[in-house]
């Protein structure tokens, strides 16, 4: 099975990339635009292997698209490139419209042709995996679970851009008879995360002796998953699950805000116990919220289960307390991120770029 990856030097598309690689008879090929958060060392684990290929690609540029198709003549198609953090969707919400809704009708056109193009036989197996987020369901109330039939309601521009590309990949499956499947998942967390994300940036900040800012009372709700977990879940929806359905991903893991940065604190402290001051009351800051921060989020992911035997093998402690470690022992990776490209500084403010 070869495999197109767009995005794949991302965060879960990395994951991807390193999983589908280490698959007997799978071959991948690696699109990506190296934005700020890409990074090829994310993948460097596989970027050896004979049946690991690599194409500096933007989704948006349809004729460069169309040449790595008709080279790699993929029989599937994973979607992960996007723009992902919700704050600077909040800052700039153009690269998000861009990247997210006009790269995804540009592969999607891209990939409709290709299908026309193939035999009856590869017609039969070709797939297009649209991967998605919960937080186009909105927010939930402090009880109930998102399920793949909940209606969509996003609140920031990134949630938006993604319902977007989400209801572009469902029309062109119903008006052009793409085969497509569409997942939606939790928060991701895990090693290779670039550090504007929630996880990854306390851990530097605990590392470094900063404050530890949390938005609002830090009540929040998010439910957590392992990217590596994710990338089984992605494998197993690719084979194993049916054309035109959704499946929701969780780790059902929920955790409020202010517990994932206490825990981090514990964990960092636990391994090296001057690394961020004497208690958390002492390093913890409550900062103004983010703009239209929704309150919880969490998915039922009994369809994963019932129809495709997929269980989360992580639970969020022994997660952290593995993400927390591999940032603790690799500084390499992460301290020429915060010297050339994000050095911590607060984002989302709704501040024009």
């Amino acid at each position: 099975m070869k495999v197109a990856v767009t995005g794949g030097a991302g965060f879960i598309g990395s994951a991807v990339c390193r999983f589908f690689a280490g698959q007997k008879g799978c071959e991948v090929l690696n699109l990506d635009k190296l934005t700020y958060a890409a990074d090829l060392r994310t993948v460097e684990a596989v970027s050896a292997l004979p049946n690991y290929n690599f194409a500096k690609v933007d989704i948006c540029d349809r004729a460069a698209v169309e040449q790595v198709f008709s080279d790699f003549q993929p029989d599937a198609v994973m979607h992960l490139a996007a723009e992902s953090h919700v704050d600077r969707s909040i800052d700039g919400p153009a690269a998000f419209i861009q990247t997210n809704l006009v790269g995804t009708f540009t592969l999607l056109e891209v990939a409709r042709d290709y299908f026309n193009g193939l035999d009856e036989a590869r017609k039969q197996n070709f797939r297009f995996h649209h991967i998605s987020t919960d937080e186009v369901y909105g927010s939930l109330g402090d009880e109930g679970l998102f399920t793949e039939e909940t209606p969509y309601a996003p609140n920031s521009p990134y949630s938006a851009s993604k319902a977007g590309s989400d209801h572009l990949v469902r029309a062109w499956h119903h008006t052009y008879g793409l085969p497509v499947i569409i997942s939606n998942c939790s928060n991701n967390y895990g090693p290779y995360q670039f550090p504007e994300k929630l996880i990854p940036l306390m851990i530097l900040n605990v590392l470094q002796g900063k404050k530890l800012p949390v938005y609002g009372d830090g009540l929040n709700t998010r439910d957590w998953l392992h990217v590596e977990d994710h990338a089984k879940a992605l494998f197993a929806i690719l084979t194993k699950g049916r054309i035109g359905e959704k499946y929701n991903v969780g780790g059902c893991n929920e955790v409020t805000n202010l517990d994932v940065v206490r825990s981090i604190f514990d964990a960092v402290m636990a391994l090296i116990p001057k690394a961020g001051g004497r208690k958390f009351e002492d390093v913890v800051a409550f900062v103004s919220d983010r703009p239209g921060h929704d309150w919880r989020y969490a998915i039922d992911p009994s369809k994963m289960r019932d129809e495709l035997g997929w269980n989360p093998e992580y639970s969020f402690e022994t997660g952290l307390a593995q993400t927390v470690e591999w940032y603790v022992e690799h500084r390499d990776w992460w301290a020429p991120i915060q010297k050339s490209k994000y050095a911590g500084h607060r984002l989302g403010q709704g501040a024009s770029t």
